[in-house]
C-alpha cells in the first residue's frame, strides 16, 4: 500500500482532521540515513507530522520546515515539507542507542532531550513565519500539540507512531492531527475528548492495520465525518548535481581557488538524502569561470 494522507471534516465543519500512513517513506529515510531504531522512530514521527502539516499549506510553492534542537544524544532533527505531500529530513546524529523507556518503548524523548521546536512557514513573503516553543517531552507529538495551542491558538490532538520489526526495518508508521475550529460547541469538544480518551495509542491502531480512513472513522465517525481529500505522500529529495554545482559556484572564487590549490577532487554530501556528489579539479576550474 502506497503512503497517503487524508483530509476530513466533522461536526458540521467544527473539526478538521488529517491522518496518514507513512511506512514506505519512513523506511526510505531509515535506509538513506542508516538510522538506529530510536532515531528512525524520532525522524519517522517528524516526517509524518511534516507530511500532514505540509498538506495544510495553501500555495503551490509554500514550504514548511520543522526543526528540533535538543541536548540529548541525537542533538536534533530537521524536516521540510511542501504542499504536495512530499517530505525530506535528517537527524543530526543517526546512530544513537538507548535502553527502552520505562514504558518499554523506544525512548525518543531521551534521544531528543530538552530543547526547542521551531516551525518555519515560507509562503513567498519577505519574511517567513517562525514559531518556536520549548519542548514539552521530546516525544514530538506532545510537543506539536503544545505548539498548536501556544503559538497558533488552535486546540489540537497530534498522534504519531513508528513501529519497528526485529530486523530494525519499519513495520508501521503513521499518525493523525485533529483540530478544533473557531466557535466549536462545548458538546462537540466534550464528545471529542471522550473519544480521544478511549484511544490506547496510535501505534496500537497502526499495528491493527487500520487505514487512515479507519482511524478517523473510529474517532469521528459518529460526528458526521466527511473525507474531503486523499493524496499520496513520499520521501523525496530534490537535490541534483546541477543544484549542487550552483551551490558551489555561489561560495565565490576565493573559496574555489583554495580547493583547486589542494589539487584534490571534492565530495559534497546532501544532508537530506545522504547522496554524495563528486567534483574533480577541472570541474572546480569551470566553476571559477562562472562565479
Amino acid at each position: 500500500m502506497k503512503d497517503y494522507i487524508i483530509r476530513a471534516t466533522a461536526a458540521d465543519s467544527q473539526i478538521r482532521a488529517f491522518a496518514a500512513t507513512t511506512r514506505e517513506l519512513v523506511e526510505k529515510a531509515r535506509v538513506a540515513h542508516g538510522t538506529s531504531p530510536v532515531v528512525t522512530a524520532a525522524l519517522g514521527r517528524l516526517l509524518t507530522a511534516g507530511a500532514m502539516m505540509g498538506s495544510m499549506l495553501k500555495g503551490e510553492d509554500d514550504l514548511l520546515t520543522l526543526r528540533i534542537e535538543g541536548d540529548g544524544p541525537m542533538r536534533g532533527l530537521l524536516v521540510t515539507a511542501d504542499s504536495e505531500g512530499f517530505v525530506k529530513g535528517y537527524p543530526f546524529e543517526s546512530d544513537v542507542m538507548l535502553p527502552p523507556s520505562p514504558a518499554g518503548k523506544l525512548d525518543v524523548g531521551g534521544a531528543v532531550g530538552q530543547g526547542t521546536l521551531s516551525i518555519i512557514r515560507d509562503m513567498g513573503l519577505k519574511e517567513p513565519y517562525v514559531g518556536q516553543i520549548n519542548l514539552v517531552s521530546g516525544e514530538i507529538a506532545e510537543d506539536l500539540t503544545y505548539y498548536y495551542a501556544v503559538s497558533e491558538q488552535v486546540p489540537s490532538s497530534v498522534a504519531l507512531g513508528v513501529l519497528m520489526n526485529r530486523d530494525n526495518t519499519v513495520r508501521r508508521a503513521g499518525g493523525f492531527i485533529i483540530q478544533l475550529l473557531p466557535n466549536t460547541s462545548e458538546e462537540v469538544i466534550a464528545a471529542l475528548e471522550e473519544k480521544l480518551s478511549q484511544v490506547k495509542s496510535i501505534t496500537s491502531m497502526l499495528d491493527q492495520d487500520m487505514t487512515p480512513e479507519e482511524i478517523l472513522e473510529s474517532l469521528l465517525g459518529d460526528m458526521g465525518l466527511e473525507i474531503t481529500e486523499k493524496r499520496e505522500t513520499d520521501f523525496v529529495c530534490n537535490c541534483t548535481r546541477e543544484r549542487v554545482s550552483k551551490a558551489l559556484i555561489s561560495i565565490g572564487k576565493q573559496e574555489l581557488q583554495q580547493m583547486i590549490a589542494e589539487d584534490k577532487p571534492i565530495e559534497v554530501n546532501c544532508h537530506f538524502c545522504n547522496k554524495n556528489y563528486g567534483f574533480d579539479v577541472e570541474d572546480l576550474k569551470e566553476f571559477v569561470k562562472q562565479a
